[in-house]
């Protein structure tokens, strides 16, 4: 399971309407690369591919997952810090054992 904070969420819905997006969500994933091994990635789906793990948010805001990526998400909380300096999704990730210092990447 992958929760979604009432902040991730409202910055999605906020994303995609700027963006024209009416239907679907963010597709969040895993791939080898980045500072510490692994590292996210996101993209806008319109729907759910045969498979993924669906996960609904405040809002209405949708999130998809790949079985292969859920195993190393699984618990995790997508968050979206406000913060200038350091502003974008933030990955509370109880997997990740070792992580850069700039948060897009994660050792498990």
């Amino acid at each position: 399971m992958i929760q979604i904070t009432e902040t991730a969420a409202h910055k999605i819905r906020t994303l995609m309407a700027k963006q024209g997006i009416s239907e679907g969500g963010l597709r969040v994933g895993v791939k080898g690369g980045g500072c510490s091994g692994l590292s996210y990635t996101f993209t806008w789906d319109k729907q759910a591919r045969t498979g993924d793990e669906v996960f609904d948010g405040p809002e209405g805001a949708k999130i998809y997952v790949d079985k292969k990526s859920l195993l190393f998400l699984n618990g995790t909380v997508l968050d979206y810090d406000t913060n200038m300096l350091t502003q974008g999704f933030v990955f509370n990730n109880p997997n990740a054992k070792s992580t850069c210092g700039c948060g897009s990447s994660f050792g498990a």
